[in-house]
């Protein structure tokens, strides 16, 4: 009796849990399809003109194949250079690595409108024009602590007597690093990325800041937010979260359940 309310209390309190993370999104997604003028209860009746709506404004494709091209390159990149800072401070007896170590993980107590403050003075001092380069730039600064932590953390002991064979079977430096670590943190690698996807992908104030013509998403659904509640923005949310969650199932079905199986 007492483990059927143990269990039955358990799956009440997953329910809520999950319902409490989930619901926003199902409301999201629901609303998307709503046959009216405004995305609020009640619910007037299902219709796919706002989905049709976003496909035909030009200005929010633009602005979701611009956070596509930010979220991917500068994620690469940030993950690029935590993979080699982590690979550094792990392997190698470093002069301050311990301070280095805190510097590199700083910026991710500091405030997204300080940082971008911080960039935009920096940007204008140097007379480099506002673009979706910068963006990608401010969004390295923000990821690229997260790609390091992620990464150094997985960098346990146990690789170093992997990477000392693969020296011994003459191996330099540079091919046990790309041909041997990388591919034993590939999981580690590929969370950092897609994390730093994700964060970029949402990212307001730094987009906002460090952009002028070219907007992403985050920025485009501002504008469209500033004249009122609309349709379209629950449209585009719904899109952007049903790719995210099939990207996320392709790979964990290929890439991670081949981990697993391994």
């Amino acid at each position: 009796m007492r483990k059927s309310l143990t269990t039955a209390a358990s799956f009440t309190y997953a329910a809520l849990i999950y319902g409490f993370i989930f619901l926003p999104v199902v409301v999201l997604v629901l609303f998307s399809f709503q046959d009216g003028r405004l995305p609020v209860p009640p619910f007037n009746g299902f219709s796919l003109q706002w989905y049709e709506a976003v496909f035909a404004d030009r200005k929010l494709m633009a602005a979701l194949v611009n956070s596509f091209l930010v979220a991917m390159g500068s994620s690469f990149v940030a993950c690029l250079f935590g993979f080699m800072a982590a690979y550094a401070l792990a392997r190698f007896k470093l002069p301050g690595s311990a301070l280095q170590r805190g510097l590199l993980i700083a910026p991710m107590t500091v405030s997204y409108l300080i940082i971008a403050l911080g960039l935009l003075t920096v940007l204008n001092t140097l007379g480099l024009p506002l673009s979706l380069w910068t963006v990608g730039i401010g969004h390295v600064v923000i990821n690229l602590p997260l790609c390091f932590a992620i990464i150094y953390s997985s960098m346990g002991d146990h690789h170093i007597n992997i990477e000392r064979a693969a020296r011994d079977l003459g191996a330099n430096d540079f091919k046990v690093m790309a041909l041997v670590t990388a591919p034993m943190l590939l999981p580690s690698i590929l969370a950092s990325f897609f994390l730093s996807v994700t964060f970029s992908w949402d990212e307001f104030i730094i987009a906002f800041l460090l952009s002028r013509f070219d907007v992403t998403l985050p920025v485009e659904i501002w504008s469209l937010l500033r004249s009122g509640l609309n349709p379209k923005t629950n449209a585009i949310g719904s899109l952007v979260f049903l790719v995210s969650v099939a990207v996320l199932v392709v790979l964990e079905l290929s890439l991670f359940g081949r981990t697993k199986k391994s």
